[in-house]
């Protein structure tokens, strides 16, 4: 492919804001970047009854969803063969994936059809959410093969870490992947006091207080009941600190409620989700620490966005959020349980100067702009047209 050729790449994913998630976040990046600076991109995405699409200055492709579900997730019905013929007369050069459920489904009905280079990125571990939502073997089974033949359709599969690479193994995989780590929005700047400050009087913060800081969804899975019982071990020592829980989730009525029984209520603030980015980049400003036990993420944006701000992180050793953090260097690392967390927060807090110091140093070597991400993906997208028409892929029969 010639390099100043200008792609058109079909960005697959479930959920496009306003529901706000990683991988909404990740699609959004992308597209916002190739349409400013490399090629064209068309987010292809479920209805939304609240969706926005005017604020965009790119096209949004919408198709029939059945209905929204938790946090306004839309559930796609791609089956219609008027959409798969849509895409095609769009001419895309990629479809991309950011999913592989209704997504990669939909992009195997256009490629019945018509044969186009596709793309996998898999983000999540999805085998957490099917062994625990579908019940019995008999319709599991059914699940885990349907994921398998969207994940083996695509012509290349991208994973955000290699923590990554091992859920993929886990539900069947065997094939070959690339690592294409995800980026961050959030420019890499320093804060004064004085911007610190207004997170600390809009939530009434005394100076000198420190402050831990969670952001993600409000769900179990994502540890946040070890959070909980590691600040009461702290409260228990005689430990003065505060915890902002930054996002929503279907879970958080029983967090606030577990946090009350922990005794950690009043000094707890469950912020709601930030939808501003500058907003929430002055809460990882303000905070000395965030910790983000969860063994579920399998790249943990949240990481590089606090890293942005200079702000460390604590995180669980040997977890795809923990890949390249050097324990004491660029982040701080503990094991899975209550213990191990409350101590990696109090050995962080002890020493401020340490903190500092890790925080810059995440800044400077976790850090990864979007930018610098999508340059690298849409450099991927040139060789994989170039194997694509190069192998005949277009000519050979689609067994997907």
């Amino acid at each position: 492919m010639d390099k100043k050729d200008r792609l058109k790449i079909a960005i697959g994913t479930e959920a496009f804001p306003p529901t706000i998630d990683g991988i909404s976040t990740v699609a959004k990046c992308y597209a916002d970047i190739i349409n400013e600076r490399l090629g064209e991109a068309v987010i292809v995405t479920p209805k939304n009854p609240n969706q926005e699409d005017y604020k965009y200055k790119y096209k949004i492709y919408r198709y029939k969803s059945l209905f929204t579900f938790g946090e306004g997730y839309p559930v796609g019905w791609p089956f219609k063969r008027e959409f798969s013929e849509d895409i095609i007369n769009m001419g895309f050069d990629v479809l991309h994936s950011h999913c592989p459920i209704a997504t990669s489904y939909f992009y195997r009905r256009v490629n019945r059809i018509k044969r186009i280079p596709q793309i996998l990125t898999y983000h999540t571990k999805y085998e957490y959410d099917f062994d625990s939502r579908i019940p019995g073997y008999p319709l599991r089974h059914r699940a885990y093969g349907f994921l398998l033949n969207n994940i083996k359709s695509a012509d290349e599969v991208w994973v955000t870490s290699s923590g990554t690479a091992q859920s993929l193994r886990k539900v069947g995989y065997e094939g070959d992947y690339i690592i294409m780590p995800n980026g961050c929005d959030l420019p890499a700047c320093d804060f004064s006091d004085d911007d610190r400050d207004i997170i600390r009087r809009k939530h009434s913060i005394p100076a000198g207080i420190p402050i831990l800081i969670f952001v993600g969804r409000m769900m179990w899975y994502k540890n946040i009941k070890l959070i909980a019982d590691a600040c009461a071990r702290l409260k228990l020592m005689g430990r003065d600190f505060r915890l902002l829980m930054v996002g929503a989730g279907p879970d958080e009525n029983a967090i606030k409620k577990y946090f009350k029984k922990a005794g950690i209520a009043d000094i707890a603030v469950f912020t709601g989700q930030i939808l501003d980015r500058g907003e929430l980049q002055l809460y990882y400003s303000a905070a000395d620490l965030l910790v983000f036990p969860s063994v579920f993420d399998t790249n943990g944006l949240v990481v590089r966005e606090a890293a942005s701000s200079a702000t460390a992180a604590l995180l669980v050793e040997g977890t795809c959020a923990a890949e390249g953090i050097i324990d004491g260097k660029t982040g701080f690392l503990c094991s899975e349980n209550a213990e191990s967390v409350a101590a990696g927060i109090l050995q962080a807090l002890r020493n401020p100067q340490l903190l500092c110091e890790v925080g810059k140093n995440a800044r400077s070597d976790i850090y990864i702009s979007w930018e610098e991400a999508v340059n690298k993906a849409y450099e991927r997208y040139g060789a994989v047209i170039d194997d694509f028409y190069t192998k005949g892929k277009d000519k050979q029969p689609y067994k997907y």
